[in-house]
């Protein structure tokens, strides 16, 4: 079970369940990816048709057209390479071979990777194995949409089920850094899921997490249960990786997929000096690596965030830095959600909503799992003028990352989502959520008093217009293109602060 097979200007990436050509991906369906994949293995020995479409159609009874078709797709594919005629040979009426010499490789060292072990059905019912099974292959399918690390492909997964007690043991041959393990339980109308990652090199659980969800209907409840999962284990792998950079020895050479994950970690330390460090170590990524999306990504974000927290000296030349460095994300990997969540966040900053809402929802057809994606589109709404399409990509994107430390920002937007579009008690508890998280931030006190005295509590009102005597006045810029784009909005909320002083 080699992870990594050459052949030609062809490489067979089975961790990521990909063929790419000269390093780029290759367009090839799941069915003809299976067939070659069964090919290859054979090390040059004939297979059956019945194997391949057992390997491609697994419990499926299905025509041998159908593989034929497949074979033909393959051949097609791989006629592109000039050094041979047909990798493919056929065996009159037995089934085919791979004609064409193998190299071995192993998996990149420089992408954390993971593996999704097939979730248990601990049921009474054996009969619901099938939801265990596609919450599994969701599961991996969601999460190789996160291109900054490798996901084990789905036939590699499952057969690690079939030797459970040396699963640490196959991912490490293969390998893997994370696992991934969970277990379905249905009983009567309600699930419940649980998941636990663990790594590798330790042996260690490094996080866990329950979901309850109501069964109504069976295809939304596994979608919102791959969503939950994909979304909340994300940020917990990126943290992670960011500590495996700083832990490695004295003397280790440093890569630019290094720098990054090391600026990650500053730039989640949220303050003036770790941001400026972060953007060092990011510019240092791209100047190793040009091509490297993920340091592009991080430049675009951190720009974005030396605006928004106030700690930039020229906030023109920041976000015209970022907003170079998001384009060029893009052009490095179209497809990255985050690349297109950086031009996102950054157009957000630099005065151009409409941007951000676009750049946004392309992230999200990327990736539908994306927290940040759901939570950048409802910034882009709200700073549109648009408070009422921003509620629900907000409270979407909270629901799928609920422990950021930076959601104090996120629950205020959608404080004044909810009061500006005239839900003061639901505005009201969500500045209580950001308050709660950074009880030193006074919009959100500010916001709570403007919704207290919209629903005709003037003495709660006039308790947190006491608390906010004792704040300083907010040095960041999170809420300036609020105020710069819509200023009939901040002189009703000044408006309102004025009326709790009056008597």
């Amino acid at each position: 079970m080699e992870p990594h097979l050459r052949f030609g200007a062809f490489e067979l990436d089975t961790v990521r369940g990909i063929l790419l050509r000269d390093g780029s991906p290759v367009a090839l369906g799941g069915r003809a990816l299976s067939v070659l994949q069964a090919l290859v293995r054979a090390g040059g020995r004939i297979v059956t048709k019945d194997e391949l479409m057992a390997a491609a159609w697994p419990g499926v009874v299905v025509e041998e057209a159908n593989l034929s078709v497949q074979i033909a797709a393959l051949r097609k594919v791989l006629a592109a390479s000039p050094e041979a005629g047909d990798w493919i040979a056929t065996a009159p009426r037995v089934g085919y071979r791979f004609a064409g010499p193998l190299r071995i490789g192993v998996v990149p060292a420089d992408r954390p990777s993971i593996a999704v072990l097939p979730f248990g059905n601990l049921s009474a019912d054996a009969g619901q194995d099938y939801l265990a099974d596609g919450i599994t292959e969701d599961i991996i399918d969601a999460l190789a949409r996160y291109r900054w690390f490798s996901v084990l492909a789905r036939h590699c997964s499952f057969a690690l089920r079939d030797s459970s007690p040396g699963a640490q043991r196959l991912a490490h041959e293969l390998g893997v850094r994370y696992l991934l393990e969970g277990s379905v339980r249905r009983s009567g109308e309600r699930i419940r899921v649980a998941v636990a990652l663990s790594d590798v090199p330790s042996a260690k659980q490094i996080w866990a997490e329950r979901f309850e969800f109501a069964l109504t209907d069976m295809f939304a409840v596994q979608d919102r249960i791959v969503e939950q999962v994909a979304g909340a284990m994300e940020p917990e792998l990126l943290r992670r990786e960011a500590c495996v950079a700083l832990a490695r020895r004295p003397g280790a050479s440093v890569t630019a997929w290094d720098l990054v994950r090391q600026g990650t970690l500053a730039f989640h330390q949220v303050a003036r000096e770790s941001h400026l460090r972060a953007r060092t170590l990011f510019r240092e990524a791209i100047a190793r690596d040009p091509d490297l999306a993920q340091a592009h990504v991080w430049l675009a974000r951190v720009s974005a965030g030396i605006v928004a927290y106030g700690w930039s000296a020229d906030s023109r030349a920041d976000t015209q830095e970022g907003l170079a460095a998001a384009f060029a994300a893009i052009r490095c990997d179209e497809r990255s959600p985050y690349a297109h969540y950086a031009l996102a966040i950054v157009s957000a900053y630099a005065d151009e909503p409409a941007q951000a809402v676009r750049a946004a929802t392309r992230a999200l057809e990327l990736n539908p799992s994306f927290a940040l994606g759901h939570l950048v589109l409802g910034m882009g709404h709200l700073f549109a003028g648009h408070p009422r399409e921003a509620i629900g990509a907000l409270e979407h994107g909270l629901g799928l990352n609920a422990y950021d430390p930076q959601n104090f920002v996120w629950y205020n937007l959608l404080a004044f989502a909810r009061y500006f579009a005239g839900a003061f008690e639901a505005a009201l508890h969500a500045a209580e959520r950001a308050w709660d998280i950074r009880p030193t931030w006074r919009p959100a006190l500010e916001l709570m008093a403007c919704c207290h005295l919209a629903l005709g509590d003037q003495r709660a009102a006039m308790q947190c217009a006491v608390r906010m005597l004792s704040l300083p006045a907010p040095t960041d810029c999170l809420l300036v293109p609020l105020d710069r784009g819509y200023p009939r909005w901040r002189e009703r909320m000044d408006a309102a602060l004025q009326s709790i002083a009056r008597p």
